[in-house]
């Protein structure tokens, strides 16, 4: 039987690391394997926070590239010395891929691409592409599995297939050791406040209107950032994996209309703050998916309850203000008035 990898005696670059899961992921990394090497590469786009990682910057095991993943030349020497490559790096938000399908494309496909090309060149011992559950479209009954239709709806979910299959074609044409992930919903520390619960939460505490998308009854599967981090580890260690793409699922089925009851209750708000607004274009009323090939195949199961996970998250959006007001200053408003004034 062959031997699980040792992430502890490995050199990582972590692509889009300042961003929310891929800063979650370096401090999983620094914590539970210290004697591993990380290198951030990111492009500090809007999302992308130096603040994210300011608690390891000090870390001698860990050095930061400033860069885009579609500059060849930065890719190259981001990843000089490295064995693994796990690639956070995308372009995420449905909204804005509806305004701007052009910058998706680049980033989270033809970037994906340049990566690629790097890592077939110095025969890593394991590329990771971060994918999502977005690939499979709405899926109104049922979970999708890891060979259910890719129906993508948007063109974020569009580019991230793009970039999803080119890291299998890798495997299957050039014998990289590529693994593709699709993840449900995340939620935790670190997230920018344009997604659904940093949004409701840092809203709730400014006395600000939540503003909920048409019925509200659109639902997703939530899981803590630390279980995406975690599952991400346990593929990269277990053996047999290559070639291979895992659902990664918290089994926490929630709509944003119990999300945003949630967080007013934890916060003491009133359901006034509740206002439905136009639905955006092909708006998914629900994704579902299937992890029990994850399970199966590497033993990992989550770990984070979601009672326990939203409450530490709407308390770290609480405790933390500073955080998210520096970026609700800045671009954040414009984007902002931008996407909810007219509506």
């Amino acid at each position: 039987m062959a031997e699980r990898l040792d992430l502890n005696r490995s050199r990582l670059l972590v692509t889009g690391g300042a961003g929310f899961i891929g800063s979650n992921f370096v401090h999983h990394l620094r914590q539970a394997y210290p004697k591993a090497a990380v290198t951030v590469l990111d492009k500090l786009t809007y999302a992308g926070n130096l603040a994210n990682l300011e608690p390891v910057k000090d870390d001698p095991g860990y050095r930061f590239v400033k860069g885009d993943i579609c500059d060849r030349k930065v890719v190259a020497e981001a990843m000089e010395g490295c064995d693994f490559v796990v690639n956070f790096a995308a372009e995420t938000h449905v909204d804005r891929s509806i305004d701007h399908a052009e910058d998706f494309v680049l980033t989270d496909t033809y970037g994906v691409w340049v990566l690629l090309e790097e890592a077939r060149k110095r025969k890593l011992t394991r590329f990771l592409q971060v994918s999502t559950d977005e690939v499979y479209g709405e899926i109104l009954d049922g979970e999708a599995t890891e060979e259910s239709p890719l129906l993508a709806r948007n063109p974020y979910a569009a580019s991230k297939i793009g970039g999803d299959r080119l890291a299998y074609s890798y495997f299957t044409t050039f014998n990289l050791q590529t693994i593709v992930t699709r993840c449900s919903n995340n939620y935790g520390p670190y997230q920018y406040p344009e997604k659904l619960i940093p949004l409701f939460v840092t809203n709730a505490l400014e006395d600000k209107t939540l503003p909920v998308y048409g019925s509200g009854r659109n639902t997703r599967d939530w899981i803590h950032v630390l279980d995406h981090c975690r599952a991400i580890t346990a593929i990269l260690e277990s053996p047999g994996v290559e070639g291979h793409t895992f659902n990664i699922a918290g089994n926490n089925e929630r709509s944003v209309n119990q999300i945003a009851d949630l967080i007013l209750k934890r916060l003491g708000k009133p359901e006034s703050l509740l206002k439905s607004v136009t639905d955006r274009p092909g708006h998914d009323r629900r994704y579902a998916i299937d992890a029990s090939k994850l399970e199966r195949m590497t033993g990992f199961k989550p770990q984070v309850e979601f009672a326990t996970g939203i409450t530490e998250t709407i308390d770290w959006y609480k405790t933390h203000r500073s955080w998210w007001e520096a970026i609700r200053s800045g671009e954040f408003r414009h984007y902002y008035e931008k996407m909810y004034g007219a509506r």
